[in-house]
């Protein structure tokens, strides 16, 4: 079955996770397996469907960062996506990709990943076996397992909804290393901050040139007909 590459652009957070949203409710009628790509039209952060990110960000520094927050359709933690590539992937239950297990669809998603993620840097990576770390609540504070890791630390990670129908696979690969004045402004606990500067990869320091060269990475180890 053919994949359809869909890019939307700049959204705000909210009307990017709306799209991934409705793109989920088109999968019962449109069955088709799907890599979305869009962009941020500013600072923004998203959460996991059961996160209250009150408990961890410093509202104030939010608003005067300007960091807009919106809620996932997905699980999962906290994650900026100020300094990453954010993507998802949508696979209908009928196609050959479409795992018996939750785990499994991770490890088909981030195996294209590890693949993406080799060829760009030309060195080995691999998929973490197994939960790793202390710091719930932010994705890259917290490496788990079939997250994308190199030297100990993670390139890549994702969180997943499923559906009857389908599933929804909401990725992010981090590109620079965060900006730890931003993250004490927005962060109220400390440890957090050291936790995600220290679990961390990033691939470049030309965020720009690495987000449009994963992307086409992506759409060859990942996209086929």
């Amino acid at each position: 079955m053919k994949w359809e590459v869909v890019d939307t652009g700049p959204g705000s957070a909210e009307e990017n996770m709306e799209r991934d949203v409705a793109l989920l409710k088109d999968l019962q009628t449109n069955p088709r397996p799907i890599l979305h790509f869009y962009d941020w039209v500013q600072d923004a952060a998203t959460y996991g469907h059961f996160i209250d990110p009150t408990q961890f960000l410093k509202m104030e520094g939010v608003r005067k960062r300007g960091l807009q927050l919106a809620k996932r359709p997905t699980g999962g933690g906290i994650v900026f996506h100020l300094w990453d590539l954010a993507f998802s992937v949508l696979i209908p239950k009928s196609h050959a990709a479409h795992g018996k297990t939750a785990l499994e669809n991770y490890a088909f998603v981030n195996g294209a990943v590890k693949r993406a993620t080799q060829q760009f840097l030309g060195k080995e990576v691999s998929l973490t076996p197994t939960d790793i770390g202390e710091i719930a609540g932010f994705c890259m504070a917290k490496p788990t397992k079939y997250d994308v890791m190199l030297g100990g630390k993670k390139i890549a990670g994702a969180a997943q909804r499923q559906q009857k129908w389908g599933f929804l696979h909401q990725g992010t690969i981090a590109l620079v290393q965060p900006s730890a004045d931003y993250l004490s402004d927005v962060l109220q606990d400390g440890r957090v901050k050291e936790a995600i500067l220290a679990n961390t990869f990033s691939l470049t320091d030309n965020i720009s040139k690495a987000r449009q060269e994963m992307r086409q990475l992506l759409r060859e180890f990942l996209t086929y007909d």
